[in-house]
């Protein structure tokens, strides 16, 4: 099932300072786009259990969902401060977070999820479901975890996004280009070649790299990739850079001044089967600025 377009923007509550964080962005992002805010909080009644020292079953459900309400009461008063003008419901559902929330993004035009900022080597790690509902929902998703070295994401840095030959490369382009066009924002297009796999499969030939004529093969094709776009949005500003390495690295070496990362969900070289690429994989884990993974179909 695609995506709505012009369906709400769908964040994920669940009480932690991480998911008020993605409520701030995503009502942002609704005041930018015009589009109404929905605040889903999901409990699985089956986790509640039924020991003996506490009301039954059918009255702990019920305290689940007058707690997930006061939860996302919380978050809406959030959002009416932030923004007043976008419109807000809420939704108290009572199923497993990932399988409610991946039911919302079907008729949602973005989900957006916050990550605690648990460090791992210095950056933050970001959860399982975060993960599956990156890989699986019908929409758009954005990741929003709070910046490394200050309170609040960066909010005047450029919009970054990764350009390689993959299918849906072409969702990631359009999608970062809308973004950069409604914050008002430059565009970094980065694109990256391999140089360590280039090497090994040359030496095994013996024959010798020839990096400026690879430059420049690299080169062209960004042009390529990003040919027509230019036309479609006379006024965006966009910086195109080719650089060597793994992609996740370079793209991470942007994020600390970045105010979006957008990659597509399949990066080059994917399995079938394997609804994520290794770059927006790795990206889900360490980005420190927002991260929208677009969605090809």
């Amino acid at each position: 099932m695609s995506h709505n377009p012009v369906g709400p923007i769908v964040v994920g509550v669940d009480g932690s300072e991480a998911a008020l964080g993605a409520v701030g962005w995503a009502v942002a992002e609704a005041r930018l786009r015009r589009l109404p805010l929905e605040l889903v909080h999901a409990t699985a009644e089956s986790s509640l259990g039924s020991p003996q020292s506490v009301p039954s079953p059918v009255d702990l459900a019920d305290l689940a969902r007058r707690h997930g309400q006061r939860l996302l009461t919380t978050a809406a008063d959030v959002s009416r401060e932030a923004a007043p003008e976008v419109p807000v419901t809420t939704v108290v559902r009572t199923e497993h977070p990932g399988a409610a929330l991946l039911d919302e993004a079907a008729r949602a035009s973005l989900l957006v999820l916050g990550t605690p900022p648990v460090r791992f080597l210095g950056r933050a790690v970001a959860g399982s479901v975060t993960t599956a509902l990156a890989a699986r929902a019908a929409c758009p998703v954005a990741i929003v975890r709070p910046h490394v070295a200050e309170d609040e994401p960066p909010g005047a840095g450029p919009v970054v996004v990764g350009v390689d030959a993959s299918p849906g490369g072409d969702e990631a382009i359009a999608a970062a280009f809308d973004e950069a066009c409604h914050r008002g924002a430059a565009l970094v297009a980065v694109h990256v070649w391999d140089e360590a796999f280039l090497c090994s499969l040359f030496e095994e030939t013996r024959r010798v790299l020839d990096r400026p004529a690879i430059e420049a093969h690299e080169r062209e094709l960004l042009a390529q990739r990003l040919a027509g776009w230019r036309e479609k949005y006379p006024d965006v500003a966009v910086e195109r850079m080719v650089a060597r390495g793994r992609a996740a690295d370079r793209l991470l070496d942007h994020a600390e001044y970045a105010q979006l990362i957008v990659v597509g969900s399949h990066g080059r070289g994917g399995f079938a089967g394997l609804p994520l690429g290794s770059t927006s994989q790795a990206l889900i884990t360490f980005a420190s600025c927002p991260l929208l993974i677009a969605r090809h179909d």
